[in-house]
């Protein structure tokens, strides 16, 4: 599905089912260098069980048009336009790694349009290394090496994929090497220099879910407690023996997990 904002193209996948603005929607968002198609699974689970379905690629990512976005607050200004661009009345907004601080960022502003949220291997603050900031900034391959190496878990680095012949690490590092130049680091660069994660976690009202991944090298479970004790009543679901990339690594867990999240919201 195709939209338009800032009279820019904006891609969404719809979980393989048309759009149905009617229903009340689940807006997928991806982390740094990544596109909707990390969402695969879930998007489909979720548009074929009474959700209107986008899983984005956000401004230079995938097949969405523009440039990156320099800021967390910008791409959660342009997430919100996409919700209205698309006739969501309400929905939920789930993200991962840098696409959960752009989703907690725009639920603090959206007010009753967002009823929901599910953030994805989160933490309170995500500083990057300078050494593999500096490496992304050059389009250096080692930081994709790098970053994929720490995202995945045990299971992502040695295989024990459910379906025969996939191997997690390696399929994130193709989705990696596929971002244009400048689009890693830009994101890197974006998540590094946000610090408004508390301060939105405390202004957010609705339904809150933390996804977390055990053995989570990047962003720790303990890195999420800040932002748990400061949204009311949030749900935390720690899933064992997946590192950050949960929702290649374990998808089962990871639908089994925001499914806490996704009828609670629906109600």
């Amino acid at each position: 599905m195709e939209l338009s904002v800032g009279g820019e193209r904006v891609f969404a996948s719809t979980g393989g089912l048309p759009f149905d603005p009617g229903r009340p929607g689940a807006v997928f968002l991806h982390g740094a260098g990544m596109d909707h198609s990390v969402w695969s699974l879930p998007a489909r689970y979720f548009a074929g069980h009474g959700r209107a379905v986008l899983a984005l690629d956000l401004p230079g990512h995938g097949r969405s048009a523009g440039k990156p976005l320099a800021s967390i607050e910008a791409m959660a200004g342009w997430v919100l336009a996409v919700v209205e661009a698309a006739g969501l009345e309400r929905t939920a907004l789930v993200g991962h790694s840098m696409g959960a601080l752009v989703a907690l960022a725009a639920a603090a502003r959206a007010g009753d349009r967002v009823d929901g949220i599910a953030l994805l291997g989160v933490a309170a603050a995500m500083p990057v290394h300078p050494d593999l900031l500096a490496a992304a900034r050059a389009n250096d391959p080692k930081a994709i090496d790098l970053i994929a190496s720490w995202a995945h878990g045990s299971v992502g680095h040695v295989g024990g994929n459910k379906a025969p012949g996939l191997w997690t690490m390696g399929g994130g590092i193709r989705l990696l090497e596929r971002a244009a130049p400048g689009v890693l680091a830009a994101d890197l660069a974006a998540c590094a220099d946000y610090k408004g994660a508390r301060d939105a976690a405390g202004a957010f009202k609705g339904c809150a879910l933390l996804v977390l991944g055990a053995d989570d090298r990047m962003t720790p479970p303990k890195a999420a407690k800040p932002l748990a004790e400061r949204l009311a009543g949030a749900a935390t679901v720690t899933i064992p023996d997946t590192g950050h990339m949960m929702m290649t690594e374990r998808p089962n867990e990871t639908i089994a997990a925001l499914k806490r999240l996704l009828y609670v919201a629906n109600r």
